[in-house]
């Protein structure tokens, strides 16, 4: 198994957090927990699909998967070889113009965001492709083509700076507050650029602070209050739509 990363050229670097070459000689099923920024994915070689109550769709080999408010499931066949491109929160919203919420909860075909004739070209170049580095270089002279020349929405960069910064646990109103904004239009600039609410947001951010409080040694009580929980009924509950498991059956395993 492979998971080597890179970072992105100057020039993408607001846009694209980095890149990814994952390889794996052996069929296997994975979860895959919601991130803050959409995926795209290039197979280069094998074959990925999405397991859904025991039911198997396979992927096209190049997608882009949205934001999601839960876990998925996916298999790869054996000797798979998969480039993925992970965008920075903000950064989707300057290579598309399709709002990024109109992504969420889903995994499309490439070629219905970008044109099909520019998403072939990377296929074929990469299939021939024989380093990591070649196979970067193409994905990069992809997105390259595809910026867009466009204003960065400043207020929605500030929103996730500050809900960042309380780890995922600040009130939306007192967000809205703080940026002189009122409700509605800020949540609808919001979920363009970064591809849903500011809550599920926030809620997605504090799931990934309470992965990281439960690699350290603390009780999981402490986790769920110092992470902003009513109680534990509540904590255990968004947990469990993050991982399908609980609390305590993860920290076991860890």
């Amino acid at each position: 198994m492979k998971f080597d990363k890179y970072l992105p050229t100057d020039k993408l670097k607001p846009y694209i957090k980095y890149y990814a070459v994952s390889e794996n000689d052996l069929e296997s099923e994975y979860k895959v927990f919601p991130s803050s920024g959409l995926v795209i994915g290039f197979q280069y070689k094998g074959q990925l699909a999405t397991l859904y109550r025991h039911t198997e769709s396979r992927l096209n080999s190049a997608g882009i998967t949205g934001i999601s408010d839960s876990y998925k499931i996916f298999k790869n066949s054996p000797n798979i070889g998969t480039i993925l491109v992970y965008f920075t929160e903000i950064g989707f919203a300057h290579f598309s113009s399709n709002p990024a919420n109109e992504l969420f909860n889903l995994s499309l075909s490439l070629d219905e965001i970008f044109e099909k004739s520019m998403v072939s070209e990377v296929e074929e170049k990469l299939a021939i492709a024989s380093t990591d580095k070649q196979r970067i270089k193409t994905v990069e002279q992809f997105l390259l083509k595809q910026l867009k020349n466009i204003q960065t929405d400043k207020l929605v960069v500030e929103a996730v700076k500050l809900i960042y910064q309380s780890k995922g646990t600040i009130r939306i109103k007192e967000l809205n507050e703080k940026l002189f904004i009122s409700q509605s239009p800020f949540e609808k600039r919001f979920r363009k650029v970064v591809g849903t609410t500011a809550k599920k947001f926030a809620s997605i951010v504090r799931f990934h602070a309470v992965l990281d409080n439960l690699n350290e040694a603390k009780a999981l009580t402490d986790i769920c209050y110092e992470n902003n929980f009513f109680d534990q009924a509540h904590f255990i509950k968004d947990f469990k739509q993050y991982t399908g498991e609980t609390p305590e059956n993860f920290k076991r395993f860890l």
